[in-house]
């Protein structure tokens, strides 16, 4: 019998783990998982654990300051899981395979970020930097204003983009317009061209169930799914006349349900059949626990009353900002809790 997993892959679906622990990482390879993503929450959350206190003693020893810690240790982790996905890597001639880096989310810090051509600079040198001689690693950069004025000359740099933190078509538009323009400037042409756009999904439907209550009890919950299937079929007509190699694809990011009272696979079966879905790895356990079979729904709109009603309710800009406003705390605030994390690390590894 066919797995859960299995059959949302034979769907058309790319599984991506949201996360870089080398243990999950070679048990959802095992079942059929092609590459991954990381953030400093995953990275504070595999140093709790304790498995990683003789590594990190080693960088206290060698002089290394907090900062520096959190990026080697981060620079580590990506690499392994790298190592697992390389064969996906090889295999696909660089279609799949991959594992998402953040760049230094301090960069958008409202009080400790820099003005915004020093951020818009500091994206690209960081970008470079993380980038250099990794073949099967992905540069992930938010859709802020820094971020966006800043991924045209890292694609044409040469450097495989996932551009996060999407919530709108303004942004998407933004984030494809300007790597397009970008790769078509690349110097190795556009045979190795790749990039991903991560729409935040489960985050929309938090939105709305706060700020939008007015919607029906049909609409509600659905504004997240029916925005990034939209966004996903804008995606595919897009590049359907470039004639490229490679696909240039829609990452379903913040697929893990919010409500208790939703299903587990909620999102991962309303967005079956296409592109990369990037889950946590209890929703993989969840979807493997339930014993379903997937078919292709990505493709699948909600009923015309449903979209006229959200179009009619839902204030896309409104969204946008909020959501922005929220995910940049978000975005910065846990790569702080990571610093702090390795400082008192430092503390209690030297008294032991």
């Amino acid at each position: 019998m066919t797995s859960p997993l299995r059959s949302l892959i034979d769907s058309g679906t790319k599984l991506w783990l949201d996360s870089i622990d080398p243990e999950l990482t070679i048990k959802n390879r095992k079942l059929g998982a092609t590459g991954a993503t990381s953030n400093p929450i995953i990275v504070s959350d595999l140093i709790k654990t304790g498995r990683f206190d003789n590594k990190l003693a080693e960088l206290f020893q060698d002089g290394y300051s907090d900062e520096e810690v959190a990026w080697l240790t981060t620079d580590d982790l990506v690499k392994q899981a790298q190592e697992v996905f390389l064969p996906v890597w090889e295999e696909t001639r660089g279609n799949d395979g991959y594992v998402s880096f953040e760049l230094d989310p301090l960069l958008e810090d409202l009080v400790l970020g820099p003005a915004h051509d020093e951020r818009v600079k500091r994206y690209i040198e960081l970008g470079k930097k993380w980038a250099k001689g990794q073949r099967n690693r992905m540069i992930k950069v938010p859709a802020t204003a820094a971020g966006l004025d800043a991924v045209e000359e890292l694609a044409a740099a040469g450097i495989t983009l996932n551009v996060t933190l999407i919530f709108s078509e303004r942004q998407y538009k933004a984030a494809r317009d300007a790597v397009w323009r970008g790769a078509q400037r690349r110097k190795d042409g556009l045979d190795s061209f790749k990039s991903v756009y991560s729409i935040f999904v489960s985050r929309v439907d938090v939105y709305t169930e706060k700020r939008v209550p007015s919607l029906s009890d049909a609409a509600q919950g659905q504004v997240g799914i029916v925005n990034v299937k939209r966004l996903w079929q804008d995606n595919q007509t897009f590049w359907a006349d470039k004639g490229l190699k490679l696909q240039q694809e829609i990452i379903f990011a913040s697929t893990g349900t919010k409500k208790p009272e939703d299903p587990k696979d909620k999102y991962v079966s309303a967005l079956a059949g296409s592109d990369i879905q990037t889950n946590p790895p209890a929703t993989n356990d969840a979807v493997e626990e339930l014993g379903k079979s997937y078919t292709r729904q990505v493709d699948q709109l909600s009923p015309q009353e449903i979209l006229d009603e959200i179009d009619a309710k839902v204030d896309q800009d409104a969204l946008e900002q909020t959501l922005m406003e929220e995910g940049t705390a978000k975005f910065a605030d846990p790569h702080k809790a990571l610093l702090s994390l390795i400082g008192s690390k430092r503390s209690s590894l030297a008294a032991a």
